[in-house]
């Protein structure tokens, strides 16, 4: 029996397993899949968790039951490409076929004390964590948000819906929140910001992080609660990891997704060197390409020389419960229909998932 083993059941493992259970998995293939919780996890509803304004069931999808799928808990502590193992926990386990989709974790930047006193929301462990320091401030409280792409302006308006007594400050680099997005959502959300009591600070650059105290261009602002949201890199292990990487930490694939000496190890999601920005939908499109490589490889048969290009939908961004922002189809859209749609999505992948 080959050993196909994911490490990571994000948004790319979770796709695969979709596709190959039940029915496509070979009679000779069995799968192992790796994760540090017993559930795969919602990562883009994660700035909602820490606002208070969703459950922690919400964000909780349950990993699909085959005879031939073994779930391992733990984490991931060693990965040797040599002898084709896994180390986790205390545990070896050994592959044939290998898929690594550990995600990501903040990027700091070299700013010292950033990641000693800010708060988080790549994990759904720091993402508790910041939910009960959000929630357990006193009315009048200052929460200042370092990063304004899509993850610092959600969770800005999301907590101003929650709690609207603290005031919220939304640090920037640039003249513009929503850099990556054309101007006009930027300056929609920007508008949206000002009408609820949101601060938008612009050219910023945080230069120091102490308890409590937020240095922008070294000028010390006292916050009750900081949250970066500036930056992601992929995680230590994939850092370590004696293989190729783009200028961003990011590893180099080939065309089929496999690292370029090592056809039975693949890489998918935040881990991979790809054209696009790192995203749960580029993660799942570079997953359903990883199962036919695989299929193809454990049948013998020819690989394509070239694999289509993964063609993103768009980007949907919520601003509270009933308003939101986005491309779609490189049209932006606002308001309620942008919110709306993002939540149907949401539903769609919650309940209907593969």
């Amino acid at each position: 029996m080959k050993n196909l083993v994911i490490l990571g059941g994000g948004y790319g493992g979770m796709r695969i397993l979709a596709r190959l259970l039940p029915s496509q998995l070979p009679d000779d293939v069995t799968i192992t899949l790796v994760d540090k919780i017993p559930y795969h996890c919602l990562k883009t509803e994660y700035y909602a968790l820490a606002a208070g304004t969703i459950s922690d069931q919400h964000v909780r999808v349950a990993f699909p039951e085959h005879s031939r799928l073994t779930i391992k808990y733990g984490e991931v502590k060693d990965i040797n490409l040599q002898e084709k193992t896994v180390l986790v926990n205390n545990d070896v386990i050994t592959y044939d076929d290998l898929v690594i989709g550990l995600g990501c974790e903040d990027k700091y930047h070299n700013v010292p004390g950033a990641d000693r006193y800010t708060y988080s929301i790549q994990s759904i462990e720091k993402s508790r964590t910041t939910y009960q320091a959000l929630n357990n401030l006193a009315p009048g409280s200052v929460v200042s948000i370092v990063g304004a792409g899509l993850s610092g302006v959600e969770l800005a308006s999301e907590l101003n819906e929650s709690r609207p007594d603290l005031k919220v400050k939304l640090f920037d680099r640039g003249n513009h929140i929503l850099s990556a997005f054309p101007v006009r959502l930027g300056t929609y959300v920007e508008n949206w910001f000002d009408n609820h009591g949101v601060e938008i600070v612009n050219n910023s650059h945080i230069t120091k992080v102490e308890e409590n105290t937020l240095y922008n261009h070294d000028e010390p602002l006292h916050s009750d609660a900081i949250v970066w949201t500036a930056g992601i890199q992929p995680v230590e292990i994939i850092r370590n990891l004696d293989v190729e990487k783009d200028h961003q930490g990011r590893v180099v694939l080939t065309v089929h997704h496999n690292l370029p000496d090592d056809e039975h190890v693949y890489v998918v999601g935040d881990c991979a060197s790809l054209p696009h920005a790192p995203s749960a939908q580029l993660a799942e499109g570079q997953a359903e390409q990883i199962v036919q490589i695989l299929l193809k490889r454990w049948a013998n048969e020819p690989l394509p020389e070239t694999m289509p290009v993964i063609k993103l939908k768009g980007v949907l961004g919520s601003l509270g419960k009933k308003h939101g922002f986005g491309l779609v189809a490189e049209r932006p859209i606002t308001g309620r229909v942008a919110r709306l749609l993002k939540s149907g999505i949401l539903w769609m992948y919650k309940y209907h998932n593969g």
